[in-house]
């Protein structure tokens, strides 16, 4: 069961480019988001969040006025202020700081980073919200597969099979996901993933946060 049915996610939208802000805000509440603020920059997003307290943000990363990083501080402001404000950030651009800084702001949940061609897909772009809502993590493929090629250290010791499900967990796959994706048995799976867990250190607790901290320490890769 979801933590917000679809009709009670309280929505503030952030987006500088006037048509992309107007249509992401239809499409939300044509499948049934309340989009209780619409804004163009990074201050108008602080103040919207502080009037409406929203379930969700869904923000730009570059925004006025220096369309650099605006939206990304003002996500992370904002997780910091509302720990457990759920947050959506789309870029035109694969940017693997803007990833690191983000999914590091409180525990790592209710975080999403998508490219904004990621929101051609409508029925993907929607679930993405209600997963991130409800408390998953979410890295758009395409990040994923930049990321890649950047790793280094803590992320030596993975052997290739263990990279490359470590990159479908960033993506949000369940295990079941991942081994219907690779044509394994779950059962395998589950060895890959304690195996991620051990390499990297991570100590033993539940295992859905277990998740979401072995893709801090893959964003993190390369620093």
């Amino acid at each position: 069961m979801s933590v917000h049915s679809v009709g009670s996610v309280r929505v503030v939208l952030a987006e500088d480019g006037v048509l992309l802000r107007e249509g992401l805000a239809g499409l939300l509440t044509a499948y049934g988001f309340t989009v209780v603020a619409a804004v163009g920059d990074a201050e108008a997003l602080i103040a919207a969040v502080a009037e409406h307290a929203p379930d969700l943000v869904v923000t730009d990363i570059r925004m006025p006025p220096g369309f650099t990083d605006e939206g990304l501080r003002a996500a992370v402001r904002l997780r910091a202020l509302h720990p457990g404000l759920a947050v959506v950030a789309l870029s035109q651009y694969v940017e693997r700081s803007y990833a690191a800084d983000l999914l590091d702001s409180g525990d790592g949940r209710r975080i999403g980073y998508l490219l904004k061609d990621r929101v051609v897909d409508v029925e993907e772009f929607v679930g993405t919200l209600r997963q991130v809502v409800d408390g998953g993590t979410v890295v758009d493929p395409q990040v994923v597969r930049q990321l890649v090629r950047r790793r280094r250290d803590p992320l030596a010791a993975l052997s290739d099979r263990e990279r490359e499900v470590l990159a479908l967990i960033a993506e949000g796959h369940s295990n079941g996901a991942i081994a219907r994706l690779l044509v394994v048995s779950e059962v395998t799976v589950g060895k890959h993933v304690g195996n991620i867990f051990a390499k990297l250190a991570l100590p033993p607790q539940a295992d859905g946060h277990r998740r979401v901290l072995a893709v801090l320490a893959y964003l993190r890769g390369g620093e």
